[in-house]
């Protein structure tokens, strides 16, 4: 059961259509402001997207929705809100200008979550009045199936409000992982950045297609590490001895020439073009809300599947998703009763 009732999700995008979504079946009231005037058209496809989704996720049931609306200013948006969930243009000034809005307009025991991908939360806390109660709460796409979300707390960010972050965003279905020291693009990102300089080099430099590194990934270790991670997929590799097997092993290669990871391909038009033809080529005639559609499926299967394993606890995520299955079934049935 959530903690909160109403929320607010200041910004629409892909990243804040998939946090009113996450909100919204969770049965809590979300007001949106947004500026693009598209905003109603593409949040209510996310939204078809994720029911479609939790549908599979609880067939038994669902609770009912929170109601949804489309606040004309910042101020009208958070004025009663518990959470707001600010998910704007990563550019620090734009940041500043929306946080100040909101931390103007919103009650004073709200908390103020930033889906900032990158921005240090205490660079982002000089425009607020009361920076104790801003956390970065770094979701990951589809914000509404992905259950990890980084919390990184600033200098001024208070014990308390990181607890309460760690509440709130539990009691919906995700895993609230803290980052124990604030540092540009936290944790995720910093990984995913390794893979992607050194993908862009592989692909520019003509060893591999989009494809096929796709493929790899896909076939590969993208599975081990959908449930074990990296340090205990790594363990196993070690055999009977374990990590310190696995260290000596490969620690050597640590000094071979094995990547590019400290330099960077020079990002031009001719790197664009090949990529983007490469992903076209990829892709063929699905449309983004047909992968949307089959990245969702995908999802809920491979979490049903984890769910399954550990005599039925689950393992990974899906011990989590067993629990957030039944969450949503129990309120459902409270929901009807």
């Amino acid at each position: 059961m959530a903690v909160i009732s109403k929320a607010a999700c200041i910004g629409g995008g892909v990243i804040g259509a998939g946090w009113v979504a996450r909100l919204a079946l969770n049965g809590i009231d979300v007001a949106i402001h947004d500026l693009d005037p598209q905003a109603e058209r593409k949040v209510g496809e996310v939204l078809d997207g994720a029911r479609r989704a939790y549908q599979r996720i609880a067939p038994k049931g669902l609770r009912s929705e929170g109601a949804i609306t489309y606040a004309a200013s910042i101020a009208e948006a958070v004025s009663d809100a518990d959470l707001i969930q600010e998910s704007v243009p990563e550019r620090l000034d734009v940041k500043h200008k929306v946080l100040a809005d909101i931390d103007a307009h919103a009650r004073p025991e709200a908390l103020i979550g930033s889906s900032t991908s990158g921005i240090k939360p205490t660079d982002m806390a000089t425009a607020l009045s009361r920076p104790e109660r801003l956390v970065v709460a770094h979701p990951f796409n589809p914000v509404y199936l992905l259950p990890v979300v980084e919390i990184v707390g600033g200098e001024k960010t208070t014990s308390g409000f990181i607890d309460r972050a760690k509440g709130i965003y539990a009691s919906i279905g995700m895993k609230p992982v803290v980052i124990r020291k604030e540092i540009e693009a936290f944790v995720a990102d910093r990984l995913l950045e390794a893979v992607w300089r050194e993908a862009l080099w592989l692909i520019k430099d003509g060893i591999t297609t989009v494809e096929e590194l796709d493929d790899i990934m896909r076939y590969g270790f993208g599975l081990r590490w959908a449930q074990m991670g990296l340090f205990q997929t790594y363990r196993i590799a070690g055999g009977e001895a374990g990590m310190r097997h696995f260290m000596e092993q490969f620690g050597p290669c640590l000094t071979w020439p094995w990547t590019k990871l400290m330099d960077v391909p020079e990002y031009n038009d001719e790197l664009v073009d090949l990529i983007v033809t490469q992903s076209d080529q990829q892709t063929g005639d699905l449309s983004i809300r047909e992968l949307e559609r089959i990245r969702d499926e995908n999802l809920v299967a491979m979490m049903e599947a984890l769910g399954r394993q550990d005599d039925g606890k689950g393992w990974g995520a899906g011990a989590l998703f067993n629990a957030y299955r039944a969450q949503l079934e129990q309120a459902s049935l409270e929901t009807k009763a």
